[in-house]
């Protein structure tokens, strides 16, 4: 029996780092031990900081972020109210956690331009490349090369990106969890945003997302490491999300596991 790996396919939360709009970079105030130690003082009256281990007390942290900063499943009610053409969208506390470990593939696209679409027959010709067929179920996890740039401002404008296309292509054939290894599931927005701008089609807009209405799934975004994947099959991916009541989507420490 081999040695098995886990393979870490997430990004950390970190404050001040420009590789998400202002308005979603967390802000994290750390509590460290000595603000601890007064605040055990507070919780337990009577007490002393001298009668703490080396006068310190607790650590803790407070942070303000949203449920898609950091490595994150989104919810099908992220992209629309409804999904599978009219039920009610299903909220990241409902999604079902067989979705959420199984077989994993990944396809890779890191030698595709910033901002190039992946299209049905891109995902069929890696399919023939790696020798493998999609099964109901897989997490399939597109690789762009753009979790290089985490932590960098250019990470916005990294990456090529899926299309309505080739994300129905995927679900048409059983998958309800993707992911991806750059900001969002679509093409870098600046890109569409520029495209929307000289064409004004606004099927260009958010297409991959969009797709979800007709076919709920989820999909990962923020990953990180799937070149440390040793194989493009034949491991499993686990990406429970913590539930969050009626959320659009939630925080998740996405693994790969080769046996």
């Amino acid at each position: 029996m081999g040695k098995r790996k886990i393979i870490d396919l997430s990004i950390g939360i970190e404050p001040k780092l420009p590789s998400d709009p202002p308005m979603m970079i967390p802000e994290i105030t750390y509590v460290n031990h000595e603000a601890g130690a007064a605040q055990m003082e507070d919780f337990f009256p009577g007490l002393e900081k001298e009668q703490l281990p080396g006068c310190l007390g607790w650590s803790l942290e407070m942070i303000s972020l949203t449920t898609h900063s950091g490595t994150h499943l989104d919810a099908p009610y992220h992209y629309h109210p409804t999904m599978d053409d009219g039920k009610r969208a299903l909220t990241i506390d409902e999604i079902p956690l067989e979705w959420c470990y199984s077989d994993g593939v990944v396809l890779d696209f890191s030698h595709l331009a910033d901002g190039e679409k992946i299209t049905a027959d891109h995902i069929e010709q890696e399919l023939q490349r790696i020798d493998y067929q999609i099964k109901p179920l897989d997490i399939v996890l597109v690789r762009t090369g753009a979790d290089k740039f985490w932590g960098k401002e250019e990470y916005l404008v990294k990456g090529c990106g899926m299309t309505r296309e080739s994300t129905l292509h995927l679900l048409n054939k059983g998958v309800r969890i993707t992911g991806i290894d750059a900001w969002s599931w679509d093409r870098p927005l600046p890109f569409i945003a520029e495209e929307f701008k000289k064409t004004n089609d606004a099927s260009l807009i958010w297409e991959a997302h969009f797709a979800g209405i007709e076919k709920g799934y989820c999909h990962m975004e923020k990953l990180a490491n799937l070149d440390k994947i040793p194989v493009p099959h034949g491991f499993k991916v686990s990406c429970f999300p913590v539930k969050i009541k009626a959320a659009s989507a939630g925080w998740i420490r996405a693994v790969a596991i080769v046996e």
